[in-house]
């Protein structure tokens, strides 16, 4: 397997970050995950801008997008596979061990896994812990990810996929690493970006394809809603069957088997949205 770290290609085997490096001690750092299918990316720009943002809210530089471009055509087309997790991390690099930053410059790192397409429902729970949609780190794409370790974790002893949060004044907010979208009457309905939600990539799209509206809605919207689906690059749309004990239709309700219909075709008619 080889990976992309500081400007070339290396084999994963026997590539070196430093054990100083901030992504490591203090979490200081930022990733995307974009899907790879037959070594094409889907919705790159996007990702990329992203990227850009979270960087800025970090304080970090802004990346070379030039050489996170060439390190993702160098890695795919090192590693071919059908369906691939392409994770760019971006760190505050080599630094001290509290949290000031060093001055060596930041770290790019850019890796594929291998990945199988997700079933078109699944189960989630929602957990007691709360997002902040206050805090510092709000909306942006950080690898300061051992809440959703902890959260997942207790979605998986529940036999479920995902673990969805509510934020700090009980309104839903999202997943561990995905959006969730409800329907009432008809309408499709997802958690502004102001309930402390990241702003993801396929959550955007599916909003500007769907016609869904940005409403602030209570946790508990999740026992009444008439069916429930979830995003993200690599679940794309997908159905919920299960939020905790309350059983949702079967594989898809018709209005997230239409958003599911509308995203693949349109996904499919542009890899770069």
């Amino acid at each position: 397997m080889k990976i992309w770290l500081d400007g070339g290609l290396q084999d994963s085997e026997s590539a070196r970050v430093s054990v100083f490096d901030h992504g490591l001690t203090v979490g200081d750092g930022i990733f995307e995950t974009v899907k790879a299918t037959d070594g094409k990316t889907f919705a790159l720009t996007r990702h990329l801008d992203r990227l850009t943002r979270s960087a800025r809210g970090l304080g970090l530089p802004d990346p070379d997008l030039d050489e996170v471009r060439r390190g993702c055509a160098a890695v795919l087309d090192a590693n071919p596979m059908p369906l691939g997790r392409l994770r760019i991390t971006y760190t505050g690099g080599h630094g001290p061990l509290g949290s000031d930053r060093g001055e060596h410059g930041p770290t790019l790192v850019i890796a594929l896994g291998e990945s199988n397409r997700r079933p078109d429902s699944t189960a989630a729970v929602t957990v007691p812990w709360t997002r902040n949609e206050r805090g510092a780190l709000t909306g942006l794409k950080t690898t300061s990810y051992a809440e959703n370790v902890v959260a997942l974790a207790r979605a998986h002893q529940h036999g479920a996929s995902e673990a969805l949060f509510a934020n700090t004044v009980g309104q839903l907010c999202e997943g561990t690493g995905s959006n969730v979208f409800v329907v009432l009457d008809g309408e499709i309905h997802t958690p502004p970006i102001t309930s402390g939600c990241l702003a993801g990539i396929t959550r955007a799209l599916t909003v500007e394809w769907t016609g869904a509206k940005e409403t602030d809605l209570p946790l508990d919207v999740l026992e009444r809603a008439d069916e429930v689906f979830l995003t993200s690059s690599l679940r794309d749309v997908q159905a919920v069957h299960l939020v905790d004990e309350r059983q949702l239709p079967g594989v898809a309700g018709p209005v997230t088997a239409k958003a599911m219909r509308v995203f693949d075709e349109r996904s499919a008619d542009d890899l770069d949205p």
